[in-house]
């Protein structure tokens, strides 16, 4: 019997991070300080503010449909602001944090008053105490992993089925070449047993409403997902992790903390020592300014 300790965890953005980078994998996922054992983990401004709004989503998914919105988005968002405010979410300045701030306020709003499906029943998977984050196993023969949080499973009653949701706090759309929906879509499958309809993600700086997305192939995206984790697998076996570039926009910033030019800003909320970097001007600006297995709630 396969050992789930033993065995490749992968995961969208550790796929994410080799595909663009297999060095910028090794630092951000299997690299630990020889001091600490923890590993390392870089907070921006932009990240900040995607956990923070993040928090306050998710914290909605938990709750009956009535209670959703007791209490306001925006008081949750002060809540969730405090564990990234100041350095520890890499900002330069007072005015860069507000600047963030606002951009997380008016998105909060945007979903306050178009709520759509934040007030309609969602799913939650079920998930063992010690780990909370769905997983299954890609492929027991390669000792594969496949695991990911879903942002939301909104759960459409007539014909008992689940959509998945994604929330987009970035600037950018996804890119159609990207691997996010295919393995939320493998998760959403595997670790609940509801079939799967529908996918939609919410651009939440720019849409009132969340985008449809076409569903992958079931078959195709497990193919296509395992033959990039027997990739990861091979290199962790070889232990062969260059950036192809000799350097690249990917992994600089993780060189920049093994060389001590990053600053140290806390311990994030899975154990990460958590890095920031200071440099340039303080008042930069982010791009674009302006059941058994689920229970539905």
């Amino acid at each position: 019997m396969s050992d789930t300790y033993s065995a490749i965890w992968v995961s969208h953005s550790s796929i994410e991070a080799f595909l663009a980078c297999p060095r910028a994998y090794f630092l951000r996922h299997l690299y630990k300080d020889p001091h600490t054992n923890r590993k390392i983990s870089l907070i921006t401004p932009a990240l900040a503010l995607g956990q923070a709004v993040h928090e306050v989503i998710e914290s909605l998914s938990k709750l009956p449909v009535e209670e959703r919105f007791n209490r306001s988005l925006l008081q949750k968002l002060d809540d969730a602001w405090q564990k990234v405010t100041g350095r520890q979410g890499g900002f330069h300045s007072q005015s860069q944090e507000e600047h963030y701030l606002e951009l997380g306020r008016q998105m909060l709003r945007r979903a306050d008053t178009h709520r759509g499906p934040l007030e309609r029943k969602a799913v939650k998977i079920k998930t063992k105490p010690s780990l909370d984050l769905p997983y299954f196993w890609l492929s027991q023969d390669e000792e594969i992993i496949l695991c990911g949080k879903i942002d939301w499973l909104e759960y459409l009653p007539d014909d008992d089925s689940v959509k998945i949701l994604d929330f987009k706090t970035g600037v950018k759309e996804q890119s159609p070449d990207s691997l996010q929906l295919p393995i939320y879509y493998l998760l959403a499958s595997h670790c609940q047993h509801r079939p799967v309809t529908g996918a939609s993600y919410w651009y939440l700086r720019h849409h009132n409403l969340p985008s449809e997305q076409q569903l992958p192939d079931l078959d195709q995206a497990s193919s296509q997902v395992l033959a990039i984790a027997k990739r990861i697998k091979l290199a962790r076996k070889l232990r062969k992790f260059d950036c192809p570039h000799g350097g690249c926009r990917h992994c600089d910033p993780y060189e920049a903390i093994m060389a001590g030019r990053a600053t140290k800003v806390g311990i994030s909320d899975i154990g990460h020592q958590l890095y920031a970097l200071f440099e340039g001007s303080p008042d930069d600006k982010p791009e674009g300014s302006a059941e058994a297995d689920s229970q539905i709630l």
